[in-house]
């Protein structure tokens, strides 16, 4: 009985071991290759948030188009390997080219672009979009040091809107993964950079009515 019990076992494992690795191998070769793409994505995104801040506004356009078309060609590798591509090595640089894809549309385009727009899962969407706000802040920074009060003040409700929204989605990490921290984070930039508009602008006035005065007694 010990001998007929050990081949059921054989025999039975000689199938389904042999049927899995192969399967595991096809997707090892996968994922190898889902490391190599997502890798490009986060390098082109990231160069093209620091072209936006330079101001680099065609060389920010091509490393997105290069993002967009290598996000598209993963989700189509990831057809049928659904657990890879909801996983945290694709949501990690699939939410850096949602970051870099809104903060060009809202500071070069003046446009609020949707998940679907972009053709991504909306949990990258939303993990980029809390990371928008901080490329915001960086615009304001960048806009008030230019004395461009009203437009640093647009960009300003541009980030609390953004946050309130986000705000909404009480969801736990499983669901959402580092959103809730995103929020908390959101706040404080939003906090900081008010106090930076109004003490800019403050500064800005008392400038101009030294220089009124010098004109008058000059």
């Amino acid at each position: 009985m010990g001998s007929l019990f050990s081949e059921n076992i054989d025999r039975v494992l000689s199938h389904d071991i042999e049927e899995i690795d192969n399967a595991l191998s096809v997707k090892d070769e996968v994922r190898e290759e889902t490391i190599r793409i997502t890798r490009d994505i986060l390098r082109l995104s990231t160069e093209a948030v620091r072209m936006i801040h330079l101001r680099r506004y065609e060389d920010a356009r091509k490393n997105i188009e290069a993002a967009s078309h290598l996000v598209s060609t993963l989700k189509d590798l990831l057809r049928e390997h659904l657990d890879l591509y909801y996983s945290g090595l694709v949501y990690n640089s699939v939410s850096e080219y949602a970051e870099a894809r809104i903060s060009y549309s809202l500071i070069v385009e003046k446009n609020m672009p949707s998940y679907k727009e972009l053709d991504i899962h909306y949990v990258p969407y939303l993990q980029g979009l809390g990371d928008v706000i901080g490329e915001l802040r960086r615009h304001v920074i960048m806009l008030l040091n230019e004395a461009k009060i009203d437009e640093a003040n647009e960009y300003v409700n541009a980030m609390e809107t953004i946050y309130l929204w986000l705000r909404k989605l009480n969801y736990p990490d499983a669901l959402v993964p580092g959103l809730r921290h995103k929020v908390d984070v959101a706040r404080r930039l939003i906090e900081d950079t008010r106090v930076l508009l109004l003490n800019t602008r403050n500064a800005l006035k008392v400038s101009q009515t030294i220089e009124k005065i010098l004109e008058n007694t000059g």
